[in-house]
């Protein structure tokens, strides 16, 4: 579900409805957010999260023209899952800078090592960074974009009922969730259809 040119607001339609459309993109991500642990958060994308982020750019850089509209769909439209598959970005947060600093040093690879789990099934670990690589030699980023493709098998499963667990298998940092809390779960099964 990819969203098209046509059914973006304008950019002075978009300013009188952005309070009440960003309240219900606040409230929508409630059940979207996964904490795991203390450090790691997964915000998974769909096409209400994805068309925010597009008007809230679209408005901060006051892109009005086609080809800048254009540009903004083709770069943000490839983090709506596609019915397979559940889309993230993953925060790693430390309030103190040090901390955090050593932290994303110790922690290469995490965003390789996060997982999805389907009741009955093998760990899918994520794809991570499709769009350009987001660590170097000294350290990972603290924001990362994961995908988790599932088989048909999986999501047939999540959506007869099955339980969906999550988390981190890293030597730095290792978490699960097991399972998913039921609200979370549901708003997660939108994604397969």
């Amino acid at each position: 579900m990819k969203i098209a040119r046509e059914s973006l607001m304008t950019l002075e339609a978009y300013a009188k409805s952005r309070k009440d459309f960003r309240a219900k993109v606040i409230a929508h991500k409630k059940s979207r957010t996964v904490h795991l642990g203390d450090h790691v958060t997964l915000l998974f994308e769909d096409e209400l999260t994805i068309r925010y982020q597009v008007q809230e750019m679209l408005r901060i850089e006051k892109i009005f023209e086609e080809e800048g509209i254009q540009d903004e769909l083709d770069a943000y439209n490839p983090l709506i899952p596609d019915g397979r598959n559940f889309k993230a970005t993953m925060l790693i947060e430390y309030e103190d800078v040090n901390e955090r600093a050593a932290a994303l040093a110790k922690m290469k690879g995490i965003e390789d090592r996060t997982w999805v789990q389907v009741e009955g099934s093998s760990k899918v670990y994520a794809i991570a960074d499709e769009d350009l690589d987001r660590e170097n030699e000294t350290k990972t980023s603290s924001v990362h974009f994961v995908r988790f493709e599932l088989t048909k098998e999986m999501a047939e499963s999540l959506k007869y009922g099955v339980a969906l667990a999550m988390g981190v298998d890293h030597d730095a940092y290792t978490v699960s969730l097991d399972p998913l809390p039921a609200e979370t779960r549901a708003a997660l099964v939108k994604d397969l259809t």
